[in-house]
């Protein structure tokens, strides 16, 4: 799984952090996602698709990658 997400498309919602913290954070001074780990492990992923599907944005995007 290889994640994405695109800055300008990010509302500041924080459910991404909230859901997945190892994979997602926030800066600290306009809460735009900061994207910690693009390559999340095996038991990260049902949480990151839940993230993609709650984004009120649709800031966060998935590809499933070797």
């Amino acid at each position: 799984m290889k994640v994405t997400v695109e800055e300008d498309k990010c509302c500041a919602a924080g459910t991404c952090v909230v859901i997945a913290p190892e994979v997602f954070d926030q800066r600290e001074d306009d809460g735009i996602v900061i994207l910690l780990d693009a390559h999340p492990s095996e038991d990260q992923h049902a949480a990151v698709r839940e993230c993609v599907s709650v984004c009120p944005a649709g800031a966060i995007h998935v590809s499933e990658d070797a």
